[in-house]
């Protein structure tokens, strides 16, 4: 499925990177930074604010030889990317929405942990092992 999963606040710094394979870790970072500017782009495209739109998920952000870049907005504006190997031609768009809704309830289930500090990495056990199931396939 996937081969990493990231999420990004609203001013772009990186809270959590998860890659299948860590030594790619640094060329997965390049690419999740290159997508945002992707993501500013389609929201502002759109002028609309968070409040109003309707839908979170915004597709295929960009594709290269290897991979295939996704992005979700939330209403805070915290941006989760997927990336896959472009090779995996089974993956449908309803699969990756369904990727991303399990992403956002993890971090939902974060944001209500008392001890969590909002804008804190994410060091969660529970949101590790989600992250784990989206990149394996569960």
């Amino acid at each position: 499925m996937a081969v990493c999963v990231a999420i990004v606040n609203r001013s772009n710094a990186p809270k959590y990177i998860a890659c299948v394979n860590p030594d790619m870790e640094l060329e997965f970072h390049y690419k999740v930074h290159t997508s945002l500017d992707v993501i500013e782009e389609r929201l502002t495209s759109t002028g609309k604010s968070n409040t109003e739109r309707q839908e979170f998920y915004l597709g295929i952000l960009y594709s290269t030889e290897e991979h295939t870049i996704y992005g979700y907005v939330t209403n805070t504006r915290t941006k989760i990317m997927i990336i896959t190997d472009t090779s995996n031609k089974l993956l449908r768009d309803n699969e990756v929405r369904a990727m991303f809704r399990k992403l956002h309830s993890a971090y939902s289930h974060i944001l209500c942990n008392p001890f969590y500090v909002p804008g804190d990495d994410i060091k969660s056990k529970y949101f590790e092992q989600v992250a784990k199931s989206v990149m394996v396939g569960g």
